[in-house]
């Protein structure tokens, strides 16, 4: 009788430990301006930038409202930012716009633009993909070098214990995949593409993936 209390409880404490999240994540958000402070803690961007030269053509798919676009124009030659949500792309081009940028209303999984690229980046983008190893096999040809961001799924024990027990345990619901190095691995090597490098940062795989 106890154990069933108790696993009610902990479905009750999980189920408000997803709710408050959501809610705290919002709220910093607003109160940083309407710009997430995931960005500037994590400081991901570096990441990407640090893996750009100055003569790169780099396509950034799924750029979103075009902060990461944006920071890696900095260093590149041209950058060209390609997502499906036309206000993600209105916001990039009203605030993150410069003379090398590039945006583009598109879906990735159905158009790609037919040129070659020096560097494509998929940050936080893979895990929203279905079909992922048929867009890394297109994508390969299009560049030498990749540069890709995803949330793992053993980032923590309350992820694997949600899942285990039934509680929403993605980070986002629209998430077809959280993963684990191996699983990464796995679809790399259908994808018939090579790890050249990574590191794991706040439960995310940050890979340099070279196609040579």
């Amino acid at each position: 009788m106890k154990n069933k209390i108790y696993k009610i409880l902990v479905k009750f404490a999980l189920r408000l430990h997803n709710f408050s999240y959501k809610l705290s994540s919002r709220f910093a958000a607003k109160s940083e301006g309407g710009l997430h402070p995931k960005h500037r803690l994590m400081d991901y961007h570096k990441f990407f930038v640090d893996n750009i030269n100055s003569n790169d053509i780099v396509l950034d798919i799924g750029c979103g409202n075009g902060v990461l676009t944006y920071d890696v124009s900095t260093k590149a030659k041209k950058v060209i930012g390609i997502d499906l949500n036309k206000n993600n792309i209105a916001i990039a081009k009203e605030k993150y716009s410069a003379p090398n940028i590039e945006y583009l209303i598109r879906d990735v999984t159905a158009y790609l633009p037919n040129k070659i690229f020096d560097v494509i980046i998929l940050s936080n983008v893979l895990e929203h993909i279905k079909n992922r190893v048929e867009l890394l096999r297109k994508i390969k040809k299009m560049a030498p070098k990749l540069l890709i961001r995803v949330p793992m799924i053993n980032r923590d024990w309350i992820t694997l214990y949600k899942k285990e027990i039934g509680i929403e345990w993605r980070s986002d619901k629209t998430h077809c995949i959280e993963y684990t190095l191996e699983s990464f691995l796995e679809e790399l090597k259908k994808a018939g593409l090579n790890l050249k490098e990574y590191k794991i940062q706040f439960g995310e795989i940050w890979a340099v993936i070279k196609n040579e």
